[in-house]
């Protein structure tokens, strides 16, 4: 653990401090976890832009040329099975 110094109205820091309370928690792990809220939040919307736009990249010909030599179950594509390596990859 490191400390942080913040600058914030007197009238929030009693807030806070009566929220944590009321919740039976500290203000630092309150605000640790609203930090963690908030970057875990942004992170997977990342890795959500980051998989859309490898879903629908185009299969190069050398790839396709490839085909038969995998068996799929049936009913799944390519495409599913592409999909589900880069949403395993990310953590999606």
């Amino acid at each position: 653990m490191a400390k942080l110094t913040l600058n914030i109205e007197p009238d929030q820091i009693e807030r806070v401090k009566r929220y944590a309370s009321r919740h039976h928690t500290s203000v630092s792990k309150l605000f640790s976890d609203i930090i963690n809220k908030i970057t875990e939040n942004e992170e997977k919307l990342e890795d959500n832009v980051l998989l859309e736009k490898y879903k629908n990249i185009e299969v190069p010909e050398w790839i396709k040329e490839l085909t038969g030599i995998v068996k799929l179950p049936e009913g799944t594509t390519y495409d599913d099975v592409r999909y589900s390596y880069l949403k395993d990859k990310y953590g999606l």
